[in-house]
């Protein structure tokens, strides 16, 4: 039997078509390179490519509970709580709601020190300043659908038109 995860994986890489994620459609820019669902949770994941300068790839997950997961505020604060301000000088998120196809989506984007959980649950915390991260809640009939992006600034930044993109492509059937 195949998992919807696989489907969207191998029209990913075989085609760079929309990818279908349990009724949530989209298109993933040809540069980005899915890899596989790391849990049933994770509808599609992908490796951005990093920066020149950059250390590390940037990486994009995008996430289906079920139709539970919290509300579009809970979810956006949390987001922004996993971005760690300095307190001199600390960085105001950048929040949107547009209307993508007919769908509901709310979006971030917060720049600072990545301090999330490594694996939900853990007390071990990610470590890594001059991160960002972009995210969206779009709202469907079936529930929410949340992605998240985090990465080097460097390579978020030169991600940004492929985000938006992606963000663009999105489509429920």
């Amino acid at each position: 039997m195949t998992t919807i995860a696989t489907l969207a994986l191998m029209a990913a890489t075989a085609l760079q078509s929309p990818a279908p994620a349990s009724g949530l459609t989209f298109t993933p820019p040809a540069s980005w390179q899915p890899r596989p669902a790391a849990s049933t949770m994770r509808v599609a994941e992908f490796v951005v490519p990093k920066a020149a300068g950059d250390a590390e790839d940037a990486e994009l997950v995008v996430y289906f509970f079920g139709g539970s997961g919290g509300s579009v505020d809970a979810n956006i604060d949390r987001w922004v709580g996993q971005m760690e301000q300095p307190a001199s000088a600390p960085a105001t998120p950048r929040r949107d709601a547009l209307t993508v196809h007919g769908l509901k989506v709310t979006t971030v984007d917060v720049a600072g020190t990545y301090i999330a959980e490594v694996r939900p649950g853990a007390a071990e915390r990610h470590n890594k300043p001059g991160f960002r991260l972009r995210a969206a809640v779009i709202e469907t009939a079936r529930g929410p659908y949340y992605i998240k992006m985090t990465g080097p600034a460097k390579t978020m930044a030169a991600a940004d038109a492929d985000f938006k993109a992606f963000v663009a492509s999105l489509a429920y059937r």
